[in-house]
């Protein structure tokens, strides 16, 4: 689980390993990724946001800490740094966060700094642009590519389906995308907070945060499935992300978020 990096892994392994995409499919690259020190992550837009506007890095909540189950971080003064990609994976710079404007493993698995230049400087001074955040669910058998700024590699996958609890150790997550187990989509440690982006629209429709590694059941580093009657089913080996189709809703004018906002469901 929490698939940030965990003891040693080995980069050969995966540094500039890219998957084969569909000849149809948008070939994502690493313009608007970020490596932290222990995950991955993206500058991501609300479809609403303006030039002008402080960038947002999107990541997971437990690539801050392993946070509470409960537990909610709004607003937070923050310096951390974050490497920033151009398409080809090699660094361009750093960015700097002034605050974790939202982070949480409630019912989700997300985190949102706050940056200190506006999507404008960003292009202006590194050329480079901000992914943009879907506002629709992705749909079931799509095809999508999961983005590791810390590996620099990219994950060719598929939904599968949707979790309608996902548990693991303390955490219980809600509709959770899960991606078909396959050669292409085999995540690691440090690829949490990864972007999911649809292949179709290039649009981000999910956060890259957990897998069953062993076939655990509902324990750390092996989530289980909860149906809506309460039966728990275990797919080893399969990959899972948290959707973010709801969270524009939550975020307002100059990427404040506001919890109250209509339409927005996040934990508070």
């Amino acid at each position: 689980m929490l698939k940030r990096v965990a003891g040693t892994l080995l980069a050969a392994l995966s540094i500039g390993a890219l998957a084969t995409a569909p000849a149809h499919a948008i070939q994502a690259d690493f313009t608007g990724i970020v490596a932290l020190n222990n995950c991955s992550g993206s500058v991501v837009r609300p479809p609403a946001a303006k030039d002008t506007d402080p960038a947002l890095v999107m990541s997971n909540g437990h690539c801050v800490k392993f946070m509470g189950a409960n537990e909610v971080i709004l607003n937070q003064a923050s310096s951390r740094t974050f490497t920033l990609l151009n398409g080809a994976g090699q660094s361009l710079g750093t960015l700097r966060a002034t605050k974790l404007a939202y982070a949480t493993m409630k019912d989700t698995d997300v985190s949102f700094y706050q940056l200190s230049q506006t999507y404008a400087q960003i292009q202006q001074q590194f050329g480079s642009r901000a992914l943009v955040m879907n506002t629709t669910r992705p749909a079931a058998g799509s095809s999508i590519q999961v983005v590791s700024g810390y590996w620099k590699r990219i994950y060719n996958c598929r939904v599968d389906g949707f979790a309608y609890q996902l548990k693991e150790d303390v955490w219980t997550w809600r509709d959770s995308v899960r991606y078909a187990s396959q050669s292409t989509c085999n995540t690691i440690g440090g690829t949490s907070g990864s972007p999911v982006i649809d292949t179709a629209s290039g649009r981000v429709v999910a956060v890259n945060n957990t897998a069953n590694e062993s076939g655990g059941r509902c324990t750390l580093n092996n989530p289980c499935e909860v149906s809506q009657s309460g039966q728990v089913t275990v797919r080893s080996g399969y990959k899972y992300g948290q959707q973010i189709y709801n969270i524009p809703a939550c975020i307002g004018a100059g990427n404040q978020f506001t919890l109250t906002a209509a339409g927005c469901t996040l934990p508070r």
